[in-house]
């Protein structure tokens, strides 16, 4: 049902059925779905950058690869056609382009047109977005607004207190803002972190830097994992592209879900398996205590992958790569010194400390006037915001792929616009009931500094009906497609 026409002085406004925020992936398959299973859908997609891609298209340091494999992070309705589930950026950003280009979707996306706010009125039944382009204010209007935002802040980073920095007279540099002129040739270079950025920053910049330097407050597990094998290569060879890569979708989705089962129902035989693991790749020269001992249970926290073991292969084959364990005493003029008295020499520190979580992109958002806070509000089935209508937002899963959850949002979308059009229904709420949701359950559950930093600032989840978090990828793609999808909200003609 099109809402072309039915506002009047909206004065040169476009009106579109949906608007999409953000020409990331989830934004991306979320137009697809539009596209082919609510034919005759007005959309369009308004991008803040230059391009599409999202996080693929925001960081570009040295080595920027996927941390989950593409056969579940790509699009279920175009395959990964490459052998490799793991690839680098550049390789996952021309996927996108192409995908985006074969399905026709590049004519919905306005590119730099950053959104400033978003205004749903009661009387007119619409989301007003305001968005900036080319320095003048543009005025859009919409039934439904979709958040293709992600969980964490694209324009500032992640603060985190490193005694001392002021004083270092080197280059310091955030992932998620890398010079692209910067040459880390030749280079002394220490990365702080321990997440999933700095275990692929460490083998890439060793490739061609002096020495590259590790510098973990604590361990964590890293995942030795194939980026290649005969199975893949004769399942790709034996069946057309598409499917031999929703076999291996299947077959992958399933792989990391008993991963994540094992490790939620036996952790501390899954945390010594991993320790064990860890320690077998590991050259004489570096002990495992206390590098590679973690004391968190497995999925507290997310793991992180090295493919084909590079990460431990820099350990073994170049002298020049080291790892530090430690609490940083200071930054000095020329490098570092730890609590302990070691000291780093560096050129360059890098800060790979994590994300500055927020929800909405910076968008503000109101009600029929009232500003809409997004912390402690409760989430419906992943997807909408508490008291607040005809608004979704995009969200993946901690320890799965991105895509699968954003996917089942797109179907949970798809399939109530369906119901309310046949309804002619033009507003839908989440509303918690009086009786509650029986108790509380954080929305990021992982203990992360960075997620930990972000709870006060973050929706939460329930515990009981349509506000429980999604925790089955099987489970909630079921439920995405033919689960019930009424429970919870208060629907409005």
């Amino acid at each position: 049902m099109s809402t072309e026409g039915l506002l009047n002085g909206t004065r040169g406004a476009e009106v579109f059925d949906v608007l999409i925020i953000g020409a990331g992936i989830g934004g991306i398959n979320t137009a697809y779905r539009l596209q082919t299973q609510v034919p005759g859908t007005t959309f369009t997609i308004l991008e803040g950058r230059g391009d599409i891609g999202g996080t693929w298209d925001l960081f570009r340091y040295p080595g920027i690869r996927s941390d989950s494999d593409l056969f579940t992070f790509g699009f279920q309705w175009e395959p990964w056609p490459y052998e490799t589930p793991i690839a680098k950026g550049p390789l996952i950003r021309d996927y996108m382009k192409n995908t985006v280009a074969k399905y026709g979707l590049d004519h919905h996306i306005r590119f730099h047109h950053k959104v400033l706010s978003a205004d749903w009125s009661k009387r007119t039944e619409q989301w007003k977005i305001t968005a900036e382009h080319d320095g003048q204010t543009k005025e859009f209007r919409a039934r439904w607004v979709i958040f293709g935002t992600g969980y964490y802040d694209y324009e500032n980073t992640f603060k985190t207190t490193i005694p001392g920095l002021e004083n270092f007279k080197g280059k310091v540099l955030h992932p998620q803002h890398w010079p692209e002129d910067y040459d880390h040739s030749g280079k002394k270079m220490v990365v702080i972190g321990s997440g999933a950025t700095a275990v692929t920053l460490f083998p890439a910049l060793s490739e061609t830097a002096e020495a590259v330097t590790l510098v973990q407050r604590s361990p964590t597990y890293i995942v030795s994992a194939l980026n290649g094998s005969p199975v893949r290569s004769f399942l790709m060879k034996l069946l057309p592209a598409y499917y031999a890569g929703t076999l291996l979708r299947i077959l992958y989705l399933y792989k990391i879900h008993i991963v994540v089962l094992f490790c939620h129902y036996f952790p501390q035989l899954a945390r010594t398996a991993m320790i064990n693991r860890m320690s077998r790749q590991l050259p004489n020269r570096v002990p495992r205590s206390p590098h590679f001992e973690p004391t968190y249970i497995p999925w507290t926290q997310r793991l992180c992958l090295s493919p084909n073991g590079d990460f431990f292969q820099t350990l073994r084959e170049n002298p020049n790569s080291h790892i530090v364990t430690g609490r940083i005493d200071t930054v000095t003029e020329n490098g570092l010194r730890m609590k302990d008295g070691t000291t780093v020499e560096a050129d360059a520190i890098v800060t790979a400390t994590g994300l500055h979580m927020r929800m909405g992109g910076n968008i503000a958002i109101t009600v029929n006037g009232a500003k809409v806070d997004w912390a402690g509000r409760l989430v419906w089935n992943g997807s909408m915001l508490q008291d607040v209508p005809n608004m979704m937002f995009i969200v993946g899963y901690t320890n799965a792929s991105w895509t699968l959850g954003a996917d089942d949002t797109a179907h949970i979308l798809t399939r109530l616009l369906k119901y309310m059009n046949s309804k002619y229904i033009m507003t839908a709420v989440p509303r918690v009931p009086p009786s509650g949701t029986n108790g509380y359950q954080r929305f990021w559950q992982l203990t992360s500094s960075y997620s930990n930093e972000a709870e006060k600032r973050l929706p939460k989840y329930g515990n009981s009906g349509p506000w429980q978090p999604k925790t089955s990828p099987p489970l909630d793609w079921l439920h995405s497609k033919f689960g019930d999808i009424t429970t919870g909200l208060h629907f409005t003609s």
